[in-house]
């Protein structure tokens, strides 16, 4: 061992502190060996004899290199190159010994070697078994893994996986011990891909983000949301715009509906996406576990028909579960399916519902109205398969039907009652096609072929949808550019104001059938129209009443002095064959009113 202590005249200094060194070799917790630069060892202590005969054939470990050579053949060269500064050849190098050798051992070891050149050429070698310390390192990294895959990268909540394993549990729990009280939330954001598209998917992530926050904080602590392998309630997001919250141990049933209410509070709060304030509705679904049956997949998919009732319901709001929406989720399944078939087969058709000038009474065109005849229900009502298909995304196909039925029809009507005859051609556009950015270019198409005049097609969307989306704005001036006319459909039930009308990039006002069928009984509703007609004339806007089905209110509507009327008392929607005999009929009865 070289920088051994110089032995004194009778030499006991010099044989006492090799002896301690011998004993310190001996003793310490970690393998120690001198070998020459070819490996061959010059010393060894008990703890590397013992690390290294698993691997040494026969049990010789004369020579380091040898004995490492099935697990490290690189060390063999490391002395012949030239040595760095501090003489450190390998720093921790790992050696994994195999899970049998030559010493029966069960299960894989880990090795570490550190190997230093010194000044006399001779090499010094460290061992010392890290077995634990990697596997603590794999748990380490296992758990780090485990955790990534329970949890959603974008919002850091817990992921589907967690929360089914929460609700199971959950389940477990209350099937053992009756009387708990517990609960899942399944929030859905109701205009998040309007946000997408007109804000761009990072604004989008910015929303999601924003959204788990408030989930995170709004829940106070008796209700806290926790974390993944926190006890008490669960928040997680399941995928896109799709979250759910688990209440577990609430103290009676009550409390689901107020912190139903308090995260709905909180969820419909304006958003600030880089300076832009946007409104962001929440539908939500509720299953009281007490009631529930099957497992979390089960429960779940019932938490999610009851967000989509709320959904349809309007939003904003969230509805409890009942059995009965499995039934209505299962026949609305049925007929998105028939639906197609009937797209496919051509079971749809359109009926006309004649608009009547209140001044002249002549009829200045019509409303194109879808319906389906179905082979076996029969007429089945729009109420139950237009919702079905703003779901399903087949209202573009449909609401491309109608509008080139419609186109035709009108024109085969100008050409039959001659050219002018009828001014007007009325066609509904919904959410879908208003997002669909072939729309514009599907109008055109609908108008060439038809070689109908642009300006005699008038196209009605939803006053709240013409006020509150900025995408559908954008592409409402993009169809005015076309020369077609637009009308603003229920007004009065929407978002927007007399005060705000002027912003809209509309023709026409269609006052809404709810204020029409109390004109006659409500000063109060006669005189909401009469400002909107005002309003709407300032504007230099045209009016149409909806829904007139009596004489009284045709007289009043047009003392009022609006420009239209539609409803059951001029006609109700009329097959082709019956509106080509309706409108044949009432020209030669105003023919021969003008002769006599």
């Amino acid at each position: 061992m070289p920088n051994l202590p110089a032995p004194t005249a009778d030499g006991t200094e010099g044989a006492s502190a090799h002896e301690a060194l011998i004993q310190f070799l001996y003793k310490a917790p970690i393998g120690l060996l001198q070998t020459r630069e070819d490996g061959e060892v010059l010393l060894v202590n008990p703890m590397a004899a013992q690390l290294l005969m698993p691997l040494a054939p026969g049990g010789d470990l004369s020579n380091l290199f040898d004995v490492l050579q099935a697990l490290a053949p690189e060390l063999r060269a490391l002395p012949l190159a030239p040595a760095p500064g501090d003489g450190v050849l390998c720093d921790g190098l790992q050696l994994a010994l195999p899970a049998t050798g030559t010493s029966g051992q069960a299960s894989p070891r880990t090795l570490s070697l550190h190997l230093l050149k010194m000044g006399d050429g001779t090499l010094m070698a460290s061992l010392s078994d890290v077995t634990l310390a990697v596997q603590q390192e794999h748990q380490r990294l296992a758990t780090q893994i485990r955790d990534v895959s329970r949890t959603d990268a974008l919002t850091t909540l817990p992921n589907r996986a967690v929360v089914l394993e929460r609700i199971d549990r959950a389940l477990v729990g209350a099937a053992a011990e009756p009387g708990g009280h517990l609960a899942v939330l399944f929030i859905n954001a109701d205009r998040f891909n309007w946000v997408n598209v007109t804000h761009g998917h990072a604004a989008g992530d910015q929303l999601l983000r924003q959204l788990a926050s408030r989930l995170n904080g709004v829940v106070r602590a008796s209700d806290s949301v926790g974390r993944a392998d926190d006890g008490g309630h669960t928040a997680a997001r399941l995928s896109g715009d799709e979250f759910v919250v688990l209440l577990d141990g609430l103290r009676r049933t009550a409390d689901v509906h107020r912190v139903a209410q308090r995260l709905l509070d909180a969820l419909s709060q304006p958003y600030d996406l880089d300076g832009h304030q946007v409104h962001v509705g929440i539908s939500m679904g509720v299953v009281l576990l007490a009631q529930a049956t099957g497992d979390a997949d089960s429960v779940l998919e019932d938490a999610g028909l009851a967000m989509r009732e709320a959904k349809r319901a309007g939003g904003g709001r969230y509805e409890v579960f009942e059995p009965r929406m499995k039934e209505s989720a299962a026949r609305r399944g049925s007929l998105e399916a028939e639906l197609r078939t009937a797209i496919a087969e051509r079971q749809l058709f359109v009926v006309y519902q004649p608009i009547i000038n209140q001044h002249s009474g002549h009829c200045d065109g019509f409303e194109a109205l879808v319906r389906w005849r179905h082979p076996v229900r029969g007429v089945v009502p729009p109420m139950e398969f237009i919702p079905i298909a703003e779901e399903s995304g087949l209202i573009r196909e449909l609401g491309t039907f109608v509008l080139n039925e419609a186109c035709q029809q009108h024109m085969a009507w100008q050409a039959g009652a001659g050219r002018g005859a009828l001014v007007v051609m009325s066609v509904n556009l919904s959410r879908a096609q208003l997002a669909d950015p072939l729309l514009v270019q599907q109008v055109s198409h609908a108008l060439q072929a038809s070689g109908m005049p642009a300006a005699q097609l008038q196209l009605e969307v939803t006053e709240s949808l013409a006020a509150q989306d900025e995408q559908a704005q954008a592409r409402l001036h993009e169809l005015k550019a076309l020369g077609l006319m637009l009308a603003l459909d229920d007004f009065g039930t929407g978002y927007s104001s007399l005060a705000c009308l002027h912003l809209l990039p509309v023709d026409v006002v269609k006052v809404d059938r709810s204020f029409v069928s109390q004109v006659e009984q409500s000063a109060h509703h006669k005189v909401l129209i009469e400002a909107t007609v005002r309003v709407a004339q300032s504007l230099g806007m045209r009016t149409v009443a909806e829904g007139i089905e009596t004489p009284g209110q045709s007289a009043m509507l047009a003392q009022l002095q609006c420009d239209k009327g539609q409803g059951y008392f001029y006609g109700r929607p009329m097959t082709v064959d019956d509106a080509t005999a309706w409108l044949v009929q009432r020209m030669a009865a105003a023919a021969n009113t003008t002769e006599g």
